[in-house]
């Protein structure tokens, strides 16, 4: 029991520090070759931040317990809704949301976080399911490239000094390439710890799967939103964090979990295992969309709000799971 809890902590901090490397790189790649702010906020930094959830969700897929992977991404989901979205509004100075570029991906945010809690009401997310949602991220994709236009500014992410030519020239610009690499490579080991350990722990306590995808794999894997977020707060840049959390959502929702369907169909026969979850979930995207287009802003309260949600959902799944077992 020693060994798997080391492994998982280890495993965990692992995934964690890689995910937060990877997008430290993308980061500086993005100054160096002067990518968009719409490139960076709804296509790389969400990517990049969902390879935890991919990582893990291919090998509990390959491990023959797709669920674990099912949970996280439910877990991530509400974490970046609710969380997330809080911190964002409570730490930066000004938080505007009347861009129609952000108001019209809350929509699909709101859509497409739903889509697999519909296509799982007959208890399974099929290989057929998963061809959907990946067409779905096709047509969000294409969608939101015919609006790039709306989204002119260079991305800028520093608060560093230093003139361009000092910190970003070539070398650092490989280094950057490199260390995406090693960072894709450690977050596919930490991925086989955290899955191992997982499953090794769920099956010692007999706690179910689906609360250790939902609450502990849910919130680490949204650390690495949680780091950008932050540092995006405090220069009030409401287009990248609103890009990047939206954007997370629908990677999350539609490119893994149907990725995921694919490699092993994803069964749900209790419909209690991720009962709570799918209730927190809709609340959570609802609200989120519902502040968002309310007065083209979250407010401090309503952010507050938001925190109490995430507090509400944890302690019901916590209660919730208690009795199942």
């Amino acid at each position: 029991m020693t060994f798997h809890a080391i492994l998982f902590l280890l495993s965990g901090l692992l995934l964690l520090w890689s995910a937060n490397w990877l997008v430290g790189s993308v980061t500086h790649i993005a100054r160096y070759l002067h990518w968009k702010e719409f490139v960076i906020a709804f296509f790389v930094m969400a990517i990049v931040s969902s390879l935890p959830n991919l990582f893990v969700g291919i090998t509990s897929a390959l491990q023959g317990v797709p669920e674990l992977s099912f949970g996280d991404i439910v877990g991530n989901s509400v974490v970046d809704l609710t969380l997330v979205a809080a911190l964002a509004v409570l730490l930066a100075k000004k938080l505007e949301t009347n861009n129609p570029l952000i108001q019209k991906s809350a929509l699909f945010t709101l859509a497409i976080a739903l889509l697999p809690l519909l296509l799982i009401l007959d208890k399974e997310l099929s290989r057929g399911d998963g061809i959907a949602l990946l067409l779905a991220f096709a047509f969000y994709s294409i969608w939101l490239f015919s609006k790039r236009k709306e989204y002119g500014a260079t991305f800028d992410h520093s608060n560093n000094t230093q003139t361009h030519d000092q910190f970003f020239h070539f070398r650092v610009f490989l280094q950057s390439v490199g260390k995406i690499v090693i960072g894709i490579v450690l977050l596919l080991i930490s991925a086989q710890g955290v899955v191992a350990s997982s499953l090794f722990f769920a099956n010692e306590f007999q706690i179910p799967l689906a609360m250790v995808g939902i609450i502990v794999l849910g919130l680490g894997s949204a650390l690495p939103e949680i780091y950008f977020t932050i540092a995006s707060a405090r220069k009030g840049n409401s287009k990248i964090i609103f890009g990047d959390l939206m954007g997370a959502v629908i990677v999350m929702a539609t490119l893994i979990l149907g990725i995921v369907a694919l490699i092993e169909p994803i069964r749900v026969p209790h419909f209690s295992s991720f009962a709570i979850a799918r209730l927190f979930l809709f609340a959570s995207a609802f609200f989120f969309f519902l502040f968002l287009r309310s007065g083209r802003k979250i407010s401090k309260k309503e952010g507050v709000f938001l925190i109490l949600l995430y507090i509400a959902f944890i302690l019901a799944e916590i209660l919730h799971n208690g009795r199942l077992t």
